[in-house]
């Protein structure tokens, strides 16, 4: 007798071994048996006739710090087949922070994570941070420390370089958040402060990841045209301190990326990537507008300086023109400029009657920083570079989900979906077992989450079943918020927490601890 048993479905295990036709059954949490098991009986009976059953799926790269919290999001989840979310991405979150850094990432990522109903202000751990996960939310997390929010905790708003003291509090911060339960760390070297921290900082930083074989995950100093030096810089870190590096939402022309991939994993370093199946990106309008000596750490003294003829002359002369007519506004918080949400912004300046220099400059003063821009990539992403990434071993899935604005981007309802829809049923890029290698197996490992990932028995039972015939993302740029089909019956630690495609109600949820190097050598 079991609690669940999962009947008659195609087993994809996660090893890139071909599906094979067996019951799953399941007990305590976790997967007590696979194979052929018609004498046994359960409390709770799925029949997945027809369907994959698969390791749920790890976004290894996700925005849902605070909106993890909501059931639309974890909804919005849970139908594309996702179990586990990775946080404290770009090197900017929640913890561990004090007072003033809690303030400063709260309001600097606004559009992107949002705000935390149960922090207060701060200061904040890591495990206190982690106790907010703890049965609150169907689906698990796994957090990352974030580097920018910890320099800011030691160094304020500052764009000096770390002296040996603030590198040994940084370094302290980074010790105790990992054995608090962090699965590596993140930065975010285009964000404020990260972009300060030279490779000296970043290496003596993530020596202490190393050391428990968690990796480095960052949002790099660029893409595109950049991607060549940021891959560089990271590499320097890497040899450095020892780390394991992920890049995050890798993306531009293929042949290249592929390349620096490639190469640096030939000479040793342990890399990987996630990237998302779009060609547009999201992400606050500040970063993506301003140039970088204006986007000052003093957030006040930015919103300011966007006052000053002068600074918006310069806005104006030394912005690339083509990048206006790229920019799509997702989140605009303010009653003044609410209407321009979902438009163009050259549109929405010339609806204003400016400039879109002006007109941004405007919009960043009204919503005090906390605007949200979705934008369309440079032409040297392209669809064949997206499959071609996609298809490398080294790729992990990921959405890079940002749940704020009334316009966001699509991917955090549909990213995973359309993976499997459009990349493994439509075009081939994977078959079904590669899919969940790639978006199970890779992750879990790369996280140090040793029990999730495969199907197995002992392993926990974090379980997804899919229609193959009826798998489809139903999330685009003017309709964001449309849940994806195809996948009905999914499991959290062995509780079922979407059935018949709807939220169950329970709430098994819960952080999880990685398995580090200095536990398995204990």
């Amino acid at each position: 007798m079991y609690d669940v048993l999962l009947r008659g479905g195609w087993v994809l295990d996660g090893t890139g071994a071909p599906a094979f036709r067996a019951d799953v059954a399941v007990d305590h949490g976790r997967i007590a048996a696979v194979g052929a098991l018609a004498g046994a009986s359960a409390a709770r009976e799925i029949d997945a006739t027809g369907r994959y059953v698969s390791p749920g799926f790890v976004d290894a790269h996700v925005h849902g710090d605070a909106l993890v919290l909501d059931p639309a999001v974890q909804l919005a989840a849970l139908r594309q087949g996702v179990t586990t979310f990775v946080l404290g991405q770009d090197g900017l979150s929640y913890a561990p922070a004090t007072a003033a850094a809690l303030t400063f990432s709260t309001r600097y990522f606004a559009a992107i994570n949002g705000t935390h109903p149960g922090l207060g202000d701060g200061p904040v751990t890591v495990a206190e941070l982690l106790a907010t996960y703890t049965g609150t939310t169907a689906l698990n997390t796994a957090y990352l420390v974030p580097h920018g929010t910890v320099r800011h905790s030691v160094m304020g708003p500052t764009a000096r370089a770390a002296d040996p003291a603030d590198l040994a509090e940084m370094t302290r911060m980074v010790e105790q958040a990992l054995d608090e339960g962090a699965c590596g760390i993140s930065t975010g070297l285009e964000y404020i402060p990260g972009r300060y921290a030279d490779t000296a900082e970043l290496a003596a930083l993530t020596k202490a990841a190393a050391r428990r074989g968690l990796p480095h995950v960052s949002h790099m100093r660029g893409y595109e045209a950049a991607a060549g030096g940021a891959m560089t810089e990271l590499l320097a870190v890497a040899r450095a301190s020892g780390v394991a590096t992920h890049v995050s939402h890798y993306h531009g022309p293929a042949a290249e990326l592929i390349g620096m991939v490639d190469d640096a994993r030939a000479s040793g370093v342990d890399l990987t990537f996630d990237a998302y199946p779009y060609l547009r990106g999201c992400s606050i309008l500040a970063m993506v507008a301003l140039p970088r000596d204006l986007d000052d750490p003093d957030l006040d003294r930015t919103r300011d300086a966007l006052t000053d003829a002068k600074v918006r002359a310069r806005l104006a002369a030394e912005t690339d023109p083509e990048l206006w007519p790229r920019i799509t506004l997702a989140h605009v918080p303010s009653a003044d400029f609410g209407w321009a949400e979902g438009m163009r912004l050259v549109d929405a300046a010339k609806t204003a009657g400016a400039s879109p220099a002006a007109f941004c400059a405007e919009l960043l003063i009204a919503t005090n920083l906390q605007a949200g821009a979705v934008f369309d990539q440079p032409p040297t992403n392209s669809d064949e570079s997206v499959r071609a990434l996609l298809r490398h071993p080294a790729h992990i899935g990921g959405s890079d989900g940002i749940y704020i604005g009334g316009s966001p981007h699509p991917r955090g309802w549909g990213a995973f979906a359309r993976l499997l829809a459009r990349h493994v049923v439509e075009l081939g890029d994977w078959t079904w077992e590669q899919a969940a290698v790639h978006l199970a197996a890779h992750p879990a490992r790369r996280f140090g989450l040793a029990d999730r990932g495969l199907i197995r028995a002992g392993m926990a039972a974090d379980l997804a079943v899919i229609d193959p015939h009826a798998v489809a993302d139903r999330a685009d740029y003017g309709a964001a918020r449309q849940v994806a089909d195809g996948i009905g019956d999914v499991l959290v630690s062995g509780v079922p927490v979407l059935a018949g495609g709807e939220l169950t109600g329970q709430t098994p949820g819960r952080p999880l601890r990685p398995r580090t190097l200095l536990e398995a050598g204990r």
